[in-house]
């Protein structure tokens, strides 16, 4: 890490941290003065990483003062950063892995030390994408031997958690008490845990621990015997390798362990300080600016680039400042307020900024309805969200294992570089590019029904909206009930008792395991609602068929161990299962009564339920009203028992003494749910994940993988290879070489996108790449994917513009075909780049507008580098895959204004020479000379020095090997 760049001049602002003398810091905000205390803290925390790198070469003082002078500088200049770390998930991370132990080899053979080379940058690597559901409980279940081995063997039976049938045992688990029948979870029982054992997999009538199912072993064991190759590597890697954490399979998905496990806020290395920022391959890596973290997803080769050390460079951003003033409606629950939030960015056209929150109303926010927020940045086209750190953000980071003192420090160095958001200070807020004002008052609650989810009704206008629909005629939400008939009321007598329903009577109330059970928030709602209705002497109709089926054990654990569980079973919320239910129609029978009633009277029933679907009929064939409500919402309209209420003048019923009820009376605060949120969902969740990443699990801690200082490559693998990007490397970097009488590789249009070049998803059975593995006594059930292979430059380089939509003008249609002109043969194009080499002959592409279009990948350079491409010619390019070219060392050309191959008269036929002069500089224009005699001039794409100076070494990986002689 840069923490002392040779020659920085900023070094004089490092001081010592008030009551904390042993720690250091730059004091950036002493040299911004008031244009510091103007700048979006995002921008500040860019402004310290440039102070704080500023080598003169890589981060130069003209790079931290064109940050400092955001305000008539944005969108105008490119800027260098330098983010304190780097996230990856496997797919990604193994080919940069493959880099850097391909660098180790090369530094050994040129007589280095191959130790020194490590990664320059902390770096976190999920193994997260290799997992593939082979067997699901169908699958165990119906195949005859699905575990394959001994197929007289008995098979061991399914956790009761995915098992539909009430009467399973427990497994044998000793603190299950008595079988797990339907009599032992009636709703008047009350016996329940109060606390349990920290594990996400519970018995759902018991609560109890139970082992994993039988579906998850398996899925996992069919994980490791898969990619074990990979796997060996990536152990071999977490041994060898400094700066390197490796997060092993089984443990979680990258951006959740990124959120949760890895994050820092404030580094502190050797006692010095700066914040925590990440660039990631993770396309959820934008989650971490809910913690007041920057970062953003970016592709392979800019994390390698920033893993070798150099820093990623992006243009300098609008920051659109979102005010949040006001107060939420007290039945608004967090999705509400986020969806609300989002939908007002994706209005306001942030595409391409960065967000930034401020304004009271963001005090309001949990860590975990920012981080939603943050995460939900593709939905309205931001590149980032961010939340400075407040006091929610330490509360928050209290409950997940930060301990006191490193929390007083991380305070302490936040507030003096001016980091830390503060509602009560008297400081003026930054200037942003544009605000966005969104009143939190403003977010009203809906339902959505009764016969479509599009069809939105808010709240407070139930009972109206409900009145007209029996008005209207027959239609997408009609009834056409007469109206000397709409006060009918139909008496029945059920389990001893007489009841009387009438048009809006709700029968169906169901909590299912759909998209609200994903926030803590808003089950804990309806946990809390539950408990406060029953301490006030509420119930629930029994006739009303209630139901609880949480998405996961972790939902019922978070439930029982704060304490509302046994409220919601006293309401009849009980747990049902683990699957899809109500919303696909899997709700048992209406009571026969019940039926009857509602077909005699043609009573419009009601169905109330927290999931997607709720299609006319769907939900039961007599429930003619289905409305889509947030998990509370569900619980207070099953014990109003009617639709037809106005929640806010009348009671939800009569309570203990003959009390009016209202829900406003029970209805949780938003400081309730937080604090329970916080000591009951956040702290469980991050002490069972650090339990994990402190334990491993058994086939990681038993897999086996060498310890020697270079990697031991198997040239049988048909995984890992040894990639050839390094084959030249010298001490010293020579001057471009000419590029002569190249042939035209491919021909090709405008707007190729990087999935047209780069190799992605299943490899075809005809393919170059499939031929190899062929050759290699594959089985094509046995290819696996591109993704699965990245660390095989042999088929990553048989997979480069392999897409079978390629449209490469010398073949006229759409096809991963060229022509080898020497021969005149159409081959495959990694064919035909095979071919050229052999014979000597370097290759070019020609290309249209936009190259590179489409999201970053590094195959997209990397790929035809290893094809023997030697330069680009094309009429415009993607801005950050003509970096990645350079970076790997291909020279990316641009015809001059208002030029291009037809408008020359180039067929791509003929053979291209390209003479480089001894000195490059940025923007120069070269000339180019064809076989035909013609001669024209292109734009040499270099845009500064240091892109010069890595295409001079042959790109980063080369020049940072270099640094290791």
């Amino acid at each position: 890490i840069f923490f002392f760049p040779p020659g920085s001049p900023y070094q004089p602002v490092i001081e010592a941290l008030g009551n904390y003398p042993q720690k250091k810091f730059y004091n950036v905000s002493k040299l911004g003065g008031a244009k510091y205390d103007t700048l979006p803290y995002s921008i500040r925390v860019l402004f310290e990483s440039s102070i704080r790198n500023c080598d003169g070469f890589l981060v130069k003082e003209t790079d931290a003062m064109n940050i400092l002078d955001w305000k008539t500088k944005q969108n105008n200049v490119e800027v260098p950063f330098c983010p304190a770390r780097v996230v990856l998930q496997d797919f990604t991370g193994i080919p940069a892995m493959v880099d850097f132990a391909a660098m180790r080899e090369a530094v050994r053979n040129a007589g280095g030390d191959p130790m020194k080379v490590n990664p320059a940058c902390p770096t976190d690597l999920t193994v997260d994408h290799s997992l593939q559901i082979d067997f699901s409980k169908c699958a165990i279940q119906n195949a005859p031997n699905p575990g394959g081995g001994d197929s007289q063997k008995p098979m061991a039976k399914l956790s009761p958690l995915k098992a539909q049938p009430r009467k399973l045992p427990c497994r044998g688990q000793t603190g299950c008490k008595g079988p797990c029948s339907a009599g032992d979870s009636s709703r008047n029982s009350g016996q329940f845990s109060a606390q349990i054992e920290n594990t996400p997999i519970l018995c759902p009538f018991h609560l109890q621990p139970v082992p994993e199912p039988e579906t998850v072993l398996k899925n996992q064991e069919m994980e490791f015997g898969r990619n074990r190759e990979r796997l060996q590597f990536f152990k071999w890697s977490s041994k060898v390798f400094k700066n390197i954490s490796i997060i092993p399979p089984e443990t979680g998905m990258a951006h959740q362990v990124n959120l949760e496990y890895v994050s820092r806020v404030v580094f502190e290395v050797k006692d010095f300080l700066y914040p925590d920022s990440v660039v990631g391959t993770d396309s959820h890596t934008t989650m971490v600016n809910g913690l007041g973290i920057l970062g953003w997803g970016v592709g392979g080769i800019e994390t390698e680039a920033v893993m070798l050390g150099m820093p990623v460079t992006l243009t300098l951003p609008e920051v659109v400042g979102c005010e949040l003033t006001g107060t939420a409606s007290p039945l608004a629950t967090s999705i509400d307020i986020v969806l609300s939030i989002t939908k007002h960015l994706r209005q306001a056209d942030v595409a391409g900024k960065f967000v930034e929150f401020f304004g009271s109303g963001v005090s309001q926010l949990s860590v975990a309805d920012r981080t939603t927020i943050a995460n939900m940045c593709p939905e309205y086209g931001a590149i980032l969200s961010f939340f400075p750190v407040d006091n929610v953000t330490l509360k928050h980071l209290k409950h997940t294992g930060f301990d006191k003192a490193k929390l007083e420090v991380m305070e302490a160095y936040l507030k003096a570089v001016k980091l830390f958001r503060n509602d009560e200070s008297s400081s003026r807020e930054p200037e942003y590019s544009q605000v966005v004002q969104i009143s939190l008052s403003s977010i009203i609650p809906y339902v959505s029904g009764p016969k479509r989810s599009q069809d939105r009704v808010a709240v407070n206008n139930m009972k109206s909206d409900f009145q007209a629909c029996l008005n209207e005629k027959s239609g997408v939400k009609g009834f056409q009930i007469a109206v000397e008939k709409q006060n009918d009321i139909v008496p029945v007598q059920y389990e001893g008792n007489e009841y009387k329903l009438s048009h809006g009577c709700i029968v169906i109330a169901a909590v299912i395991s759909c998209t609200n059970n994903c926030n803590p928030s808003v089950m804990l709602a309806a946990g809390l609602l539950a408990k406060k209705a029953v301490e006030a002497g509420l119930v629930v109709k029994p006739y009303i068929r209630t139901s609880l089926s949480p998405g996961s054990g972790m939902v019922t654990h978070y439930l029982s161990s704060s304490g509302v569980l046994p409220y919601l079973s006293k309401l009849g919320f009980e747990v049902v299962g683990y699957g899809c239910s109500t919303c696909v129609g899997n709700t048992a029978p209406l009571p026969e009564a019940i039926r009857n009633a509602i077909k005699q009277g043609d009573i419009i029933a009601c169905g109330v339920l927290s999931g997607t679907k709720n299609f006319e009929g769907r939900i039961c064939d007599c429930v003619r009203a289905n409305y889509l409500a947030s998990p509370p919402l569900v619980v207070a309209y099953a014990i109003a028992g009617t639709v037809r209420i106005d929640f806010e003048t009348e009671p939800l019923g009569t309570g203990f003494n003959g009390k009016s009820i209202y829900l406003r009376d029970i209805w949780p605060t938003r400081r309730e749910l937080h604090t329970v949120e916080e000591e009951c969902v956040i702290s469980s969740m991050f002490k069972e994940l650090k339990e994990k990443m402190e334990k491993g699990n058994k086939r990681w801690n038993l897999l086996e993988a060498p310890e020697s200082t270079l990697f031991p490559w198997d040239l049988k693998s048909t995984y890992i290879r040894c990639p050839s990007f390094f084959d030249k490397l010298a001490k010293e970097p020579v001057s471009p070489q000419p590029i002569e009488n190249a042939h035209v590789l491919l021909y090709l249009g405008d707007s190729v996108t990087t999935d047209h070049i780069s190799p992605a998803g299943s490899i075809a059975r005809s393919s170059a790449a499939a031929k190899y593995l062929t050759n290699k006594g594959l089985t094509p059930r046995e290819f696996n994917s591109y993704g699965a292979r990245r660390g095989n430059d042999a088929v990553m380089t048989r997979g480069t513009f392999a897409n079978i939509k390629l449209l490469n003008k010398f073949i006229g249609k759409p096809a991963p075909k060229t022509i080898h002109f020497p021969s005149g043969q159409t081959l495959d194009v990694f064919e035909a780049a095979e071919l050229y080499q052999k014979e000597g002959i370097p290759v070019i592409i020609l290309a249209g507008r936009k190259y590179g279009l489409g999201s970053s990948r590094d195959w997209a350079a990397k790929g035809p580098f290893l094809l023997g491409v030697k330069a680009v010619l094309a009429e415009s390019y993607e801005k950050v895959h003509k970096s990645q070219l350079i970076g790997i060392g291909i020279a990316p050309l641009q015809f001059l204004p208002g030029e291009n191959p037809s408008i020359l008269g180039l067929t791509g036929r003929e053979q291209f020479s390209i003479l480089f002069p001894p000195e490059l500089s940025p923007g120069m224009t070269l000339d180019i000379k064809t076989s035909t005699g013609k001669v024209f001039s292109v734009i040499a794409l270099f845009e500064n020095d240091m892109e010069i100076t890595l295409y001079k070494y042959g790109g980063s990986l080369n020049f940072v090997a270099r640094r290791f002689l």
